[in-house]
């Protein structure tokens, strides 16, 4: 709902700050007053087309801001989210846009820069206009498919539809991906096969490259260790010291033999310091004799064959030539060959899982296609209901000749998509015996205006989020019992959704929410449009002034009264 406009230095409007409320809204006023300045500013704030002329006389730049108050699931939020620009779905949506007299164009979104085009896509979510020389969103036959979709209540064969599409197209694209690979899986093949073998041949273990480097260092400094290890085993005598410790051990056994055989307490201080001798020597003699194993031991170790460096040194050189080869770390090898040969085994399966995928493609392809017939069905017959409700409104409009109807047409199978395979369209024939033809094509100014009317009122109560309509004289050219009609189907069309209205008519006018009227103020070039909101009495004589013309009657007063209190 539009909740706001303010309009600064545009054409004869200096400075205006107008708060709309639902319903409708009338704007009236005399020929020449400056009624569709206010529908230009407002289309300033919308992204309509704008020249330099907009801008007031003497003024550097005009300006207009549109303020919308949008429920929190409108489509204009995720217009701001797909276009990258910040919003609070709980407060007001601001659309500002500033012309200068050189025709330099600034665009803002809640006052943030924004392009010309942002704020047309959301103006065209957020309003539509319908006039005698202009008619947004009706003549675009994209929207009527949409229309006629809330209007028959298709959720239901759409999302099926659409769910249809997604998995044929998942479908569809994975036999193509398959078929796509079956055409390189013969060179593809070699190369891998060629690959696998020399993976074979090298064998690569997980965490070989760093054991080999380690051996490859250690092999490199074998010669200076194998020395002093044979130096260590030669400081041991050949076993001269561990006879010697044998000597010095029965010795010591001797001493403490003699001491016991004369008597002394084996508990004594003496014999006590014989027998820690004898122990410390037993444990030398034994840790001597696991020295000098540990000491061949390690001769042993280092017994290497005369080629091992050089071996060793070739394997790690290989590894490393197959890594950069494959262009992957040599750690990686042994999960290369895994890949390697699933990649294979799925190239020599891949007949069958091409056939498999293009089985399934088609019978995902005959899923939606069945899902699309079902919403061609639904659709035509909705079609044929709002042909019906639509002619049911043009007979009171003056329009009692026309016929309406909706085309739908097939499209072609590569236009086919997520909302279905139909093209469809609005079409009229204003006169018995005329050819049907697109809205724009076939009616005039006014005949669309209240086309368009017919077509809202038809559609109204559908549900779906509902855009300001703006109806620019849809009067023109007709008068009494026609406006009248006219003013009910405005007024039935505002309890679903927010109307304004630029008349002529008395009958229009009376039947409105709001009444302002838009009238000249001052003299020479200090001439500006103002806009006055109107009540009671006031707006009873404007709608008396309409009857009547610029002599204001009694008659045309209780007129006036009549078709307030109607």
């Amino acid at each position: 709902m539009l909740i706001g406009l303010a309009v600064r230095d545009v054409v004869l409007i200096e400075r205006l700050d107008l708060a709309f409320g639902p319903g409708l809204t009338a704007l009236t006023g005399e020929t020449g007053a400056g009624k569709s300045i206010i529908l230009d500013a407002l289309g300033l704030a919308t992204g309509r087309r704008a020249d330099a002329g907009l801008v007031r006389r003497g003024a550097e730049q005009a300006s207009a801001a549109a303020s919308f108050a949008p429920g929190p699931g409108h489509a204009a939020w995720s217009l701001l989210e797909e276009r990258g620009l910040s919003f609070v779905p709980d407060e007001d949506l601001v659309l500002r846009r500033t012309l200068s007299a050189d025709a330099r164009s600034r665009a803002f979104v809640n006052d943030q820069p924004a392009t010309v085009a942002v704020l047309r896509d959301l103006g065209a979510l957020l309003l539509e206009v319908h006039g005698q020389h202009e008619t947004v969103g009706l003549l675009d036959a994209a929207t009527h498919r949409p229309l006629l979709d809330v209007f028959g209540v298709l959720a239901a064969e759409l999302a099926a539809c659409g769910e249809a599409w997604s998995l044929w197209r998942a479908a569809r694209e994975r036999a193509q991906a398959l078929a796509a690979a079956a055409g390189r899986s013969a060179e593809e093949s070699a190369e891998l096969s060629q690959r696998l073998a020399e993976l074979d041949r090298l064998d690569p273990h997980e965490g070989e490259e760093a054991e080999l480097a380690g051996h490859r260092a250690l092999l490199g400094a074998a010669e200076k260790t194998i020395a002093d290890i044979a130096a260590a085993a030669e400081a041991f005598g050949g076993g001269a010291l561990a006879q010697r410790l044998g000597q010095a051990l029965r010795a010591l056994e001797r001493a403490r033999d003699r001491a016991l055989a004369s008597g002394a307490s084996g508990e004594g201080r003496e014999v006590a310091a014989i027998a820690d001798a004898v122990a410390a020597a037993e444990r030398a003699l034994s840790e001597l004799a696991e020295a000098e194993a540990a000491v061949d031991g390690a001769a042993e170790a280092f017994d290497f064959e005369p080629d091992r460096l050089e071996k060793v040194e070739e394997r790690l050189f290989a590894l490393r030539a197959m890594g950069r080869k494959l262009a992957i770390p040599v750690d990686a090898l042994p999960a290369a060959w895994a890949e390697i040969a699933a990649r294979l085994l799925a190239i020599e399966g891949g007949e069958e899982a091409l056939a498999a995928a293009t089985a399934a493609a088609a019978r995902a392809k005959a899923a939606y296609a069945f899902a699309a017939s079902a919403l061609t069905a639904a659709r035509r017959a909705a079609g044929d209901r709002l042909a019906a409700a639509v002619e049911a409104e043009l007979a009171p409009l003056r329009l009692d000749k026309a016929r309406f109807r909706v085309a739908i047409e097939p499209l072609a199978e590569d236009r086919a998509g997520p909302s279905g395979a139909d093209r469809v369209q609005f079409e009229i024939a204003t006169n018995p015996g005329a050819p049907f033809g697109a809205l724009g094509a076939i009616a005039s100014g006014g005949e669309l205006a209240r086309f368009a009317l017919a077509l809202k009122v038809a559609l109204a109560g559908r549900g779906g989020d509902q855009p300001l309509m703006i109806f620019d004289e849809v009067d023109q050219g007709v008068g009494g019992a026609v406006s009248d009609a006219v003013g009910q189907r405005l007024k039935r069309l505002a309890g679903q959704t927010q109307v304004f209205v630029v008349t002529h008519s008395p009958q229009i006018a009376a039947r409105a929410d709001s009444h302002w009227r838009v009238l000249k103020v001052g003299e020479g070039e200090r001439v500006r449009t103002e806009v006055q909101v109107l009540t009671g009495a006031a707006r009873e004589e404007e709608i008396a002034r309409m009857l009547s013309g610029a002599e204001i009657t009694e008659a045309a007063r209780a007129a006036a009264r009549a078709l307030m209190n109607a």
